[in-house]
């Protein structure tokens, strides 16, 4: 008998201890959340669980100065708004993995393509904090399609728990925009003549309706977009997606 009762309490304790690592692990990715720091334009820094990701870093160590260092780095694409070879080259990389297009890893030297995971449009990673999907971005218009071909730059989906976060990259209002499900941040580019207008950028957000628009890379060539326009169309036509504006530009009055 006292061996019955030996094995059924061993056999208790360990159905308790797996529960109790269940529930830790399920709330855990509850309370768990995403700190994002615009940095500027195209620039920014994520945290979670106590990793973090400089995305298109620019603005050389500096700007990344009182962050931890990078755990990942994200690129999008090859211009220098996006892409800075002096900057990525001055930031400590001795624990960093780089996440970058294939036409990026082909800029870099020998030394940065082996820390770099070069991928193309539509895959799928997993890493231990948060998985990726590559989502395209290109133009659309025949007079820009100069300056992003489909298939050489990467936008991104990054899930971090339960949340789905979209970084566009530069784009236009393209279909695999507009497919999109259950993002709960969005990361809007609108500048041009480089990407798109604020009314497409708001039709497209309006299509895919995330939880939560952030309008960021919105500088172009004459100035910045009308934010307030932007927001006061989403405003109009749904309610129940929030605009949220940070600043990317710090140094400028444009907020």
């Amino acid at each position: 008998m006292k061996h019955y009762l030996i094995i059924a309490l061993v056999i208790c304790i360990s159905a308790c201890k797996n529960d109790t690592q269940t529930n830790v692990t399920d709330t855990y990715s509850k309370i768990s959340e995403l700190k994002i720091t615009p940095i500027e334009h195209a620039t920014m820094v994520l945290e979670y669980n106590g990793k973090t990701i400089y995305v298109d870093p620019t603005g050389g160590k500096e700007a990344f100065e009182g962050f931890p260092k990078a755990d990942y780095i994200l690129i999008t694409d090859i211009h220098s708004d996006h892409m800075q070879l002096n900057t990525i080259e001055s930031l400590d990389l001795s624990s960093t993995q780089i996440i970058a297009p294939e036409a990026v890893y082909e800029l870099f030297s020998k030394d940065l393509r082996a820390k770099t995971n070069a991928i193309i449009n539509g895959i799928e990673v997993n890493y231990k904090t948060f998985s990726l999907e590559t989502i395209p971005m290109y133009n659309l218009s025949e007079e820009a399609l100069k300056y992003h071909p489909k298939g050489r730059g990467n936008g991104y989906v990054l899930t971090f728990g339960k949340e789905r976060i979209y970084i566009s990259g530069d784009t236009e209002d393209i279909p695999e925009m507009r497919k999109l499900k259950d993002i709960d941040k969005a990361f809007i580019c609108m500048n041009l003549p480089y990407t798109m207008t604020i009314e497409s950028a708001a039709d497209a957000v309006l299509s895919f309706k995330p939880k939560q628009i952030y309008p960021y890379h919105y500088r172009g060539t004459e100035g910045y977009s009308d934010i307030k326009k932007f927001k006061s169309i989403i405003n109009e036509k749904a309610k129940g997606i929030e605009v949220v504006q940070l600043d990317w530009y710090p140094n400028t009055s444009e907020k």
